[in-house]
Formats: structure tokens, C-alpha cells, sequence
């Protein structure tokens, strides 16, 4: 029981944080834009060598199945 009241306290501190926010006084760097897109161009690229690896896997497996099938 008294977890429960710890949680309802700190549920209640975390809420009442939130609903009155700070101003923050940040922004955004112009090198942001860069780093940003270089991080999608990054991701693109691996997501394609990753897809190309597998590719392999999947059709040397399959390739080898049919191989032995053919040599019985």
C-alpha cells in the first residue's frame, strides 16, 4: 500500500511539471539541418546494404536447395 501512495505522489509531482512549463530559450544550430540529413542519408544507405545482405542469404539458400534437388 504504500507504493501506491509513493507512485500517487510521484504521478501527481510529474503531472504538475508538465502542466506548467518553462520557456526553454534554445534553438536550433544551423549545422542541425546538415547533421539531420546526413543521418537519413546514412540510414537509407544502410537500410540498402542491409536488404542487399540478406538478399544474398535468401537466394544462396534457395539456390542451394535446388541444387541438391536437381543432383538426385
Amino acid at each position: 500500500m504504500i507504493s501506491n501512495k509513493l507512485f500517487a505522489v510521484l504521478l501527481s509531482l510529474v503531472i504538475h511539471q508538465y502542466s506548467f512549463p518553462q520557456d526553454a530559450f534554445a534553438y536550433l544550430d544551423p549545422g542541425t539541418g546538415s547533421y539531420i540529413f546526413q543521418l537519413l542519408i546514412a540510414t537509407f544507405i544502410g537500410g540498402i546494404f542491409t536488404i542487399k545482405m540478406y538478399w544474398r542469404k535468401i537466394k544462396n539458400y534457395f539456390g542451394n536447395i535446388i541444387s541438391r534437388k536437381k543432383g538426385k
